[in-house]
């Protein structure tokens, strides 16, 4: 992974922050356990792409959350400190791989 311009966020996130996100991804741990288990009891393979279909979809959530996060954060901070050009490449660069 390229080296990104900031090791940590601009503005820490908050303890409520931290914990929804921390939360939608155990339930997505939980989603991937279940189609672990789906495929061990031989379950029906449609059942099991409308369960991946569901993690990607909380997957996509999630990474649209924490997106919007950066933007209003770590962007807008960069920006206000003459960093904005640097920012802004390093987020398209991440977008580009989170839309493939």
């Amino acid at each position: 992974m390229d080296k990104f311009l900031h090791d940590h966020p601009s503005t820490p996130r908050s303890q409520d922050e931290k914990q929804k996100v921390i939360n939608r991804l155990k339930r997505i741990e939980g989603q991937v356990r279940g189609i672990q288990k789906m495929v061990e009891e031989d379950r029906y393979c449609v059942d099991i792409l409308v369960q991946i279909s569901a993690i990607q979809s909380a997957l996509k959530n999630t990474g649209f959350s924490i997106t919007e996060r950066h933007i209003n954060h770590c962007v807008s901070d960069a920006i206000k400190q003459g960093e904005g050009k640097e920012t802004i490449e390093e987020l398209m660069s991440v977008l580009k791989q989170f839309s493939k």
